[in-house]
């Protein structure tokens, strides 16, 4: 009894909210959901949601993967608790990998997806949940497995699940440029993207727009030449790894899905460039947004 007792005080606990006081995006609410084991969306996610409040005037929650102990915990592959938030939001964010949440938490994510209303996938979120095959889950075909929904949420929804580290993982960066003649609210004030997470293999279909494709540097540094070598898709097609270059960047629906993500440069890449910048005005239901304002870190 004592133990559960605990574990129901966790679920209970307030999340990390930041309520923008003045801004265009005062009177709107974005959810932020943070939830992978290698990227740091939980230390990424907040400093972002201090930018768009602080910066922009947002009321931005972020919700987090906690154990037993009440920790922010990213290996806690099911559970994310409070996050009934997305029943009242107006964007949602998230940086997600491999979660298999409860069902009475999932009903709230998919209750938001199925509404149309706007999400910003980053790096990990093209495969977000993971079932597995024996899941009694009303929801595991959401999972990057799925047959029946192939490629779940990831495929389905977003337009991409997981692929392939197209980059070589852990050496090489990605140096981001607009895809030519493309024009899209998100490209205001953006011209360039460095992030220091690999290139992902994507074939996002036919109904998406492509923003930014990434071409593969040769190390960590943003002034390094690209790569230049063959490799194999998993569709079978020998290319030069940067010709054509992977995309990065794309629209489809009500979704915006980037490959690039990571803690160290989310703020000062992704915080700074799509979500202070762009993505606001790349959906029908936000107000027109004034372009970049700062997105430098809020102390």
């Amino acid at each position: 009894m004592l133990l559960l007792a605990a574990f129901l005080a966790v679920q209970q606990q307030k999340p990390l909210t930041n309520e923008g006081s003045h801004g265009a995006g005062k009177g709107k609410t974005i959810v932020l959901l943070a939830g992978d084991e290698e990227y740091r969306s939980e230390e990424g996610l907040p400093q972002l949601a201090k930018i768009l409040a602080v910066r922009h005037g947002f009321k931005c929650i972020v919700l987090f993967s906690l154990n037993r102990k009440g920790e922010i915990d990213p290996n806690e592959q099911a559970n994310e608790p409070g996050i009934e938030a997305l029943d009242k939001a107006d964007l949602c964010v998230m940086q997600l990998r491999f979660r298999h949440w409860p069902d009475d938490q999932m009903k709230h994510f998919v209750d938001y997806y199925k509404s149309g209303r706007p999400i910003l996938a980053l790096r990990t979120s093209t495969h977000a949940f993971d079932y597995p095959p024996d899941s009694a889950s009303s929801y595991k075909d959401f999972g990057w497995r799925s047959t029946t929904w192939p490629g779940g949420f990831g495929k389905q929804g977003l337009g991409e699940t997981w692929v392939s580290h197209w980059g070589e993982h852990g050496k090489e960066a990605t140096l981001g440029l607009p895809e030519p003649n493309s024009k899209h609210p998100i490209l205001i004030g953006v011209d360039q993207l460095f992030g220091t997470t690999d290139v992902y293999e994507a074939h996002p279909p036919a109904d998406a727009q492509i923003l930014f494709r990434g071409l593969v540097l040769t190390s960590f540094d943003p002034k390094a030449p690209p790569a230049h070598r063959s490799k194999k898709t998993s569709q079978g097609t020998d290319q030069d790894i940067n010709n054509p270059a992977m995309p990065i960047v794309w629209t489809r629906g009500h979704t915006v899905t980037t490959t690039l993500g990571a803690g160290s440069r989310v703020t000062s890449y992704l915080g700074k460039n799509l979500a202070a910048a762009g993505t606001p005005p790349a959906f029908q239901d936000f107000d027109a947004f004034p372009g970049f304002t700062g997105g430098v870190f809020v102390g």
